[in-house]
């Protein structure tokens, strides 16, 4: 039977050291810079409101919480679609959520931060 991702990465076609380093970019700029930034305006400044309608409703049942925790399932349903497209030795599965991430996390940190500048 087959395994639903690979054991490891030498076992596909792609770098596992290019695989960290992918993932370690998306975690800083979507999983450190958006959710820190994200938490201090919403947590700590009235006058902002989450523009996302899906986390706007999750930080009203669960709080802060709420909105960590579609961060992080967000972040890893793209990590696990990158490990699949490691496994079928798709580039554009493989890369493309780690860029997607990096991308949305550099864009969100930055307009997040000119907003906690004002």
């Amino acid at each position: 039977m087959e395994s639903a991702v690979p054991v490891s990465l030498e076992e596909t076609p792609f770098d596992p050291a290019e695989f960290s380093w992918l993932w370690f970019v998306s975690a800083a700029t979507y999983g450190v810079g958006d959710i820190v930034t994200t938490l201090a305006l919403v947590g700590y400044d009235d006058a902002v409101a989450e523009g996302n309608v899906l986390l706007r409703m999750a930080i009203e049942a669960f709080g802060l919480s709420g909105l960590v925790g579609l961060k992080l399932l967000a972040f890893f349903v793209c990590l696990a679609i990158s490990l699949h497209g490691a496994r079928d030795a798709d580039s554009a599965l493989y890369y493309g959520p780690p860029a997607m991430l990096a991308i949305v996390g550099a864009f969100t940190t930055a307009y997040n931060l000119r907003l906690l500048i004002g």
